[in-house]
């Protein structure tokens, strides 16, 4: 079962949206994109996204001030995500590798680890192998 079909039908449009983008949105884009299907007001964005944030279905990209769909939903708290600076794409990461990694950092810091959220800039594979054969 697709994890749109237990969401409120407004969740579940923007859901659908993310998933099928090619980049994190946002929340005004994701407004442009719905409008026709009804979602006519920023809130109803917002609480949509709230819903999909707290089930861990959405992720907000906080240095691009975007949403993205989950790569994993399975996965703990603790995620990341690689940024690439010529196209825009978003790769997630996450694992226990990751919370270990960041609790052994803020340990060494005298600092409990509660949540992370990492955000890598640099350029993917494809913009690197690009600049090979264009650059």
């Amino acid at each position: 079962m697709p994890p749109s079909d237990d969401l409120p039908r407004n969740a579940a449009l923007v859901l659908d949206f993310l998933l099928a983008c090619d980049r994190p949105a946002s929340a005004y884009r994701i407004l442009d994109a719905l409008r026709p299907q009804g979602i006519a007001a920023p809130p109803t964005v917002y609480r949509a996204l709230g819903q999909l944030l707290a089930r861990g279905l959405a992720h907000r990209v906080e240095s691009l001030n975007a949403f993205v769909a989950c790569a994993r939903p399975d996965h703990g708290e603790d995620n990341g995500f690689a940024i690439c600076n010529d196209c825009g794409q978003v790769a997630e990461f996450s694992g226990p590798a990751v919370h270990r990694a960041l609790g052994a950092v803020a340990a060494a810091q005298g600092f409990e680890l509660a949540h992370a959220t990492i955000e890598l800039a640099g350029r993917c594979a494809a913009c690197r192998d690009g600049e090979a054969f264009h650059g």
